[in-house]
């Protein structure tokens, strides 16, 4: 997501109450604005308009546990941008409100006084929508899609703002784990499979290298203190019973006891979103309904074909891949290639050539569906290709 370079403070009109999260991308905004200087909490709240040092202070933690910033110093508590810290920075700074005292009325003896009807509170400002590209923390590129009308980056904006938990499900290499880094830069991420524990989301006691024991808290410790998305990729690889880890941080109680570390009791910090992902079909993945009704939005995601023609990808595999997806949406096939093989297509044909990359998409494709893949591909490309094989000895 590219950021600017410079900061916008306005120093006119009435502040509302900051959206969660977005103090500590106003401190990683001043932070990257000048990348190479050390600065306490005080000198940060200062180039903020005078926000609250303990407020700042504890931004700044928050930053340094994601990786978002680091201490140079600790006499004084000092802090540094680093390399991410420009993704997480907003686009602006909004000063802090100046106070406006109250004035002072005079109380009439021979009559009552009735006090004034409290000012409503200001409503957080609406997600901004995401108007074009955006870019992932790995540095590519995700073109976002509509959902429900508008880009899918900013439903899950507003999905989170909101306390809905999201279901991501579709095949295998749709680019589900693609918006979820799209639309949370700062998200922490378990991978789940079928031998995920849960010392894998709490944390577990790590022996130092001067013998002592310490407890090294898990991702899911650390986004619910630091505010911060939890993706739970391939969800239902993971043993219903470590899931189960994750549920009373999701619901009203918004807290979980580390049971391994004495009983620690974690709350969740305002800003603490779980999204997962869900990839039906695949063997050991099991949608329990104690799952399914943690997360009230469900989302299919399936190959944005048309973007494949956007990147320039080989149109005849394109149209492999549309003939097999229409097959298996008919029950024809069990497999059909996504946007992942495809992007995979693009690049061995870059240096085998395109039948070689042809003959790859028949060789990747599961055994019961190969013949039925070789004839899409024979029918795309105008000649029969096999599967990539070594040959003869040179």
């Amino acid at each position: 997501m590219t950021t600017p370079t410079t900061t916008s403070t306005p120093t006119t009109g009435s502040a509302t109450r900051l959206r969660n999260g977005e103090l500590r991308a106003m401190v990683a905004r001043v932070l990257a604005d000048d990348p190479t200087t050390g600065m306490t909490p005080r000198v940060v709240a200062a180039k903020l308009g005078g926000r609250s040092s303990g407020a700042v202070g504890n931004a700044l933690k928050v930053l340094t546990e994601c990786g978002a910033a680091e201490v140079v110093l600790t006499t004084p508590l000092t802090y540094r941008a680093t390399a991410t810290t420009a993704v997480v920075a907003a686009a602006a700074i909004t000063p802090a409100p100046t106070p406006t005292p109250s004035p002072r009325r005079r109380k009439s003896p021979a009559t009552t006084t009735v006090p004034e009807p409290a000012a409503p509170t200001p409503k957080p400002a609406a997600t901004a929508v995401v108007t074009g590209p955006v870019t992932r923390p790995n540095g590519l590129t995700y073109h976002p899609r509509l959902l429900s009308g508008m880009p899918d980056v900013t439903a899950l904006h507003r999905l989170r703002d909101a306390g809905v938990a999201a279901l991501l499900y579709g095949p295998p290499g749709t680019g589900k784990t693609s918006v979820v880094e799209a639309a949370f830069p700062d998200l922490l991420t378990v991978q789940g499979d079928g031998d995920t524990t849960v010392a894998d989301f709490v944390g577990e006691y790590t022996q130092t290298d001067d013998g002592r024991y310490v407890f090294v808290h898990g991702p899911l410790v650390r986004a619910m203190r630091a505010g911060v998305p939890l993706f739970i990729d391939d969800a239902t690889l993971i043993p219903p019973t470590v899931l189960a880890v994750v549920y009373p941080a999701m619901d009203g109680r918004r807290q979980i006891v580390v049971k391994a570390n004495g009983g620690e009791v974690v709350d969740a910090a305002d800003g603490f979103y779980v999204v997962a992902g869900h990839n039906p079909g695949v063997h050991g993945a099991i949608l329990s309904d104690a799952l399914s009704s943690r997360f009230s939005a469900q989302i299919h995601v399936s190959t944005d074909y048309d973007l494949a023609a956007q990147l320039k990808i080989d149109k005849r595999a394109v149209k492999v891949a549309r003939n097999l997806a229409t097959r298996q949406a008919k029950g024809e096939i069990g497999w059909a290639p996504q946007l992942r093989e495809l992007i995979a297509f693009q690049k061995i044909a870059g240096v085998l050539g395109a039948e070689a990359a042809a003959g790859n998409l028949v060789g990747i494709a599961p055994e019961e569906d190969r013949t039925t893949v070789a004839s899409a591909v024979r029918d795309a490309f105008g000649t029969t290709v096999k599967p990539l094989a070594l040959g003869t000895r040179i």
